[in-house]
């Protein structure tokens, strides 16, 4: 399952929706939605997502947070290694092979460790459209 296709899931139970009914009002199939809640299909369109926010209701953060999962949501994924070196293109390569065998504490502490090697700055997050960036605090006027 991807994160996407959890927080789908999740979002459509919460509201009693059954998946043919939900699959219905986005025109899609319920094969396809079932497919793409599993993990088995390629992430949803930015077309898709916006009918899914549209229709279950989800507007600014929650918008912005499920565009988002779908951008994390392919399942089948290319690392290019080129340039790298030889320590960083073994390491991916034992990265894809053993993945599937991580348990969740595993993949938790992966995660913490590779925020803590390089979080993400504020300038690298997605901006919401149609809303202008944050500004700091101004400081005493002079």
């Amino acid at each position: 399952m991807t994160p996407l296709g959890e927080k789908l899931r999740s979002l459509r139970e919460e509201r009693g929706l059954k998946l043919k009914d939900m699959a219905a009002a986005l025109e899609v199939s319920p094969a396809y939605l079932s497919a793409l809640e599993h993990g088995w299909r390629g992430t949803a369109s930015a077309g898709l997502i916006h009918q899914i926010c549209q229709y279950l209701g989800l507007i600014w953060d929650d918008a912005d947070d499920l565009a988002a999962l779908a951008r994390q949501s392919r399942p089948r994924l290319k690392l290019n290694s080129a340039g790298l070196t030889s320590a960083q293109t073994a390491l991916a390569n034992r990265f894809a092979r053993e993945l599937r065998h991580l348990d969740a504490q595993t993949v938790t502490a992966i995660q913490a460790l590779l925020d803590q090697a390089r979080p993400v700055t504020p300038s690298e997050r997605p901006r919401r459209a149609g809303r202008p960036a944050k500004r700091e605090a101004a400081g005493p006027a002079q």
